[in-house]
């Protein structure tokens, strides 16, 4: 069975971009997910390329916008669509005839679209004409924050924010080790380096299929990226201990805890939101997860109330900009509004207070953000052991915490200096006696 045409490729990619755009809340790759789901026809190579001009679309969205400024009317989808192709190397006579009209093709151009597109030729997506929110694609009201955090290596940091993510796995040491893990994947034709900082990461350069490899299904390994295992090693859980993730999510931290436990001792996976929770128990069946209970926050719960001061480790993971995840999901740049920003702070500071109660004393609590903004970070950290002395900033005690990042209390990743997706992680233990 034959695959799509180029020119059926270029439509579904402006019927994947219209149906994002209709769903603002939605993260991209949920709506894409669900887009795929419902035309099962399209096939794996398919899916790559249609995904691929719409990720281009969204990644180039300011540029694509500055570069068609002087048009008169809306830049519709298809507009934007076709100008990412023809800036990233597609060819403008080659772009404008997948117009043809023709069955699953789109409609033909108009002329003032067609006039629009011929005015890219020879042009490149960054200009240097651009201003500098606009050539890396940040909102104008965040870049004095980023230039006052990064200083002289903000070009370098948003240059680095740009490019593609690479992609990471864990290793699952519950199943094999990280060099029985890569000959596995090695024999499914799927290349794997050992990440430079986490102990138990492997990473693919470009797009290769991992979730149809049995070393995959086989829960041998799972899809992370190195700063986010480097945040579950930072909580130092053992097999003897209580530990509670706190914003559990999916469990993509939880099953790491469990690993470093050796299946041993318990967790509590916590979220407010049933579906991810739901969500975490085919990842822990595949991964041979047996020492995880979960919870599900609702307001009024008693739970915490009756475990105060009953878990070794607690590990916030908490909501956020997600600024530090812009390579993966281009489309949070574009949503993100200082309002957020305001709301995150309260519920970042809300949500810490009522885990520090969770910890016993002596015990610690991890907070984290895939941030790299300080005001979700190191300035949250401060307010919080302002308003709480009983908590005291201390060094990682992992033994396999890397060298390379040293022992500071506070760690903040980004994808400039570290290779990772932006992360922040900081360190507290409750006072033995309180």
């Amino acid at each position: 069975m034959g695959g799509m045409t180029p020119a059926a490729r270029l439509s579904a990619a402006i019927d994947l971009l219209i149906a994002i755009q209709s769903a603002p809340r939605r993260p991209a790759d949920a709506v894409a997910n669900n887009f795929f789901r419902e035309r099962r026809y399209i096939g794996g190579g398919d899916r790559r390329a249609v995904s691929a001009i719409t990720w281009d679309t969204l990644r180039g969205w300011r540029r694509l916008h500055w570069h068609l400024r002087d048009m008169h009317g809306e830049v519709s989808p298809r507009l934007l669509c076709a100008a990412a192709m023809i800036l990233t190397g597609g060819g403008v006579s080659e772009t404008l005839a997948l117009f043809d009209g023709a069955r699953f093709s789109q409609s033909p151009l108009s002329p003032r679209e067609e006039a629009a597109l011929k005015a890219l030729g020879g042009r490149e997506l960054s200009e240097p004409a651009m201003k500098a929110a606009v050539r890396y694609e940040i909102p104008d009201w965040i870049e004095g924050e980023f230039r006052a955090h990064f200083g002289e290596a903000f070009d370098e940091e948003m240059a680095a924010l740009l490019l593609p993510a690479s992609l990471d796995l864990r290793v699952n040491l519950l199943r094999a080790t990280r060099y029985e893990a890569k000959d596995a994947l090695r024999r499914e034709s799927l290349k794997a380096d050992v990440t430079g900082l986490s102990p138990w990461g492997l990473r693919l350069e470009g797009r290769q299929q991992v979730t149809a490899a049995q070393t995959f299904k086989e829960g041998v390994v799972e899809i992370q990226d190195e700063g986010s295992q480097l945040i579950a090693l930072a909580v130092g859980a053992t097999p003897d201990m209580r530990v509670l993730d706190y914003c559990a999510g999916a469990g993509g931290k939880t099953l790491a805890l469990a690993m470093t436990m050796e299946n041993r001792g318990h967790i509590v996976a916590c979220d407010v939101s049933e579906s991810r929770l739901d969500g975490a128990v085919k990842r822990l069946r595949r991964a041979g997860v047996h020492n995880v209970e979960r919870h599900l926050l609702v307001s009024g719960d008693k739970w915490a109330k009756r475990r105060a001061g009953s878990f070794d480790r607690v590990l916030v993971d908490a909501p956020c900009s997600g600024t530090g995840t812009w390579r993966r999901n281009p489309d949070a740049r574009i949503r993100l509004q200082p309002v957020d920003l305001t709301e995150l702070h309260v519920k970042q500071a809300e949500i810490l207070d009522r885990a520090a109660s969770l910890v016993k004393p002596g015990g610690r609590l991890v907070y984290a953000t895939c941030s790299l903004l300080p005001g979700e970070n190191a300035r949250q950290v401060e307010a919080f052991l302002a308003r709480r002395p009983e908590f005291a900033l201390a060094a990682p005690e992992n033994a396999e915490w890397p060298v390379a990042l040293g022992d500071a209390p506070m760690h903040a990743l980004s994808p400039a200096r570290h290779g990772t997706d932006g992360f922040f992680v900081a360190i507290m233990v409750r006072a033995a006696s309180v």
